[in-house]
Order: structure tokens, then C-alpha cells, then sequence
């Protein structure tokens, strides 16, 4: 299921190229998730590692994942 929800996340995520060369990626949907990398690829990558670690911590800490396309995480789904 998690998997499934980081690939939703991706796809609705955004990329840009910053002044520096770097870029930058995020999901708008999910506060707070952000990766910056050296090219777009890593981003990406790094980007779904933040993905998984803030739903695994929204989880752990009892919180809501929002759903995503009709993917759904909750406690019982990570168990």
C-alpha cells in the first residue's frame, strides 16, 4: 500500500530548476514534503524517500495521511 501511495505522490509532484543548477521537488498536497538534489532523477528518488518517511511518521504518531487518487495509508495498512 505504501508503495502504491509514494507512486501517486510522484506523480503528482512538481520539479524545478533552481539558480544554483539543483533541483527541487515537492508534492503540494503533502505539507512539508520537499527534496532538493543535484539532478532531476536524484531528486525524484530522494523526493519518494520523503515521501515514505512522512507517512511512516504520520502514521507511527497517529495523524491522517491524506488520501491520494483513492490510495489510502492508514495504521492497519502499515501493520
Amino acid at each position: 500500500m505504501i508503495v502504491e501511495y509514494i507512486d501517486r505522490a510522484l506523480r503528482r509532484a512538481t520539479y524545478d530548476k533552481l539558480e544554483d543548477g539543483t533541483y527541487v521537488g515537492e508534492v503540494a498536497e503533502l505539507q512539508g514534503v520537499l527534496a532538493n538534489a543535484e539532478t532531476l532523477e536524484a531528486c525524484r528518488d530522494l523526493l519518494a524517500g520523503v515521501v515514505e518517511g512522512w507517512v511512516l511518521f504520520r502514521v507511527a504518531n497517529g495523524m491522517e495521511v491524506p488520501e491520494l487518487d483513492g490510495v489510502r495509508v492508514s495504521a492497519s495498512a502499515v501493520a
